[in-house]
């Protein structure tokens, strides 16, 4: 079964797979996008809503990762109904696949490359220089605000 982002939709993705997707990725679609969704739906794709420990597992992953401060709700969301229905998530999001990634969540790309490994972000302060495993609004040391870097 493939789990649809709105990249999907967006896209025009067909498949003569099994589909599902979520509810939030509508309030996402505007025109033509919007319309192949409501489309999808009439014709059968299942419409998922995932468990709240389930999202909870996704968000852990996530910031374990360096990746919630850029995941949508819907993004977590699609992580976990992937994952609950054993699915493929399609999307071309590269921190939904990196945190799919994590949990062993098969992903299909669109219109993008997708990713090569899987990264663990840190974070630069923007004053001092310091590096920090995880999010923080501001530096503990000096104050400044913090940035997302590439672990390479």
């Amino acid at each position: 079964m493939y789990v649809l982002d709105s990249s999907a939709f967006i896209h025009d993705f067909h498949t003569t797979e099994q589909t599902a997707t979520i509810p939030l990725v509508r309030e996402e679609l505007e025109d033509e996008s919007a319309y192949r969704y409501d489309a999808m739906e009439g014709s059968g794709m299942h419409i998922h809503i995932p468990n709240g420990d389930t999202t909870e597992k996704v968000q852990r992953a996530a910031r374990e990762s360096g990746d919630l401060d850029v995941l949508s709700n819907t993004d977590v969301r699609l992580v976990a109904a992937s994952f609950e229905l054993d699915g493929v998530l399609v999307t071309d999001d590269y921190a939904m696949q990196n945190v799919a990634e994590k949990l062993n969540v098969d992903v299909k790309v669109i219109a993008r490359d997708g990713i090569d490994e899987q990264r663990h972000w840190s974070f630069q302060c923007q004053g001092c220089g310091r590096e920090f495993d995880e999010q923080k609004d501001r530096c503990p040391i000096c104050g400044t605000e913090l940035a997302r870097k590439n672990p390479s």
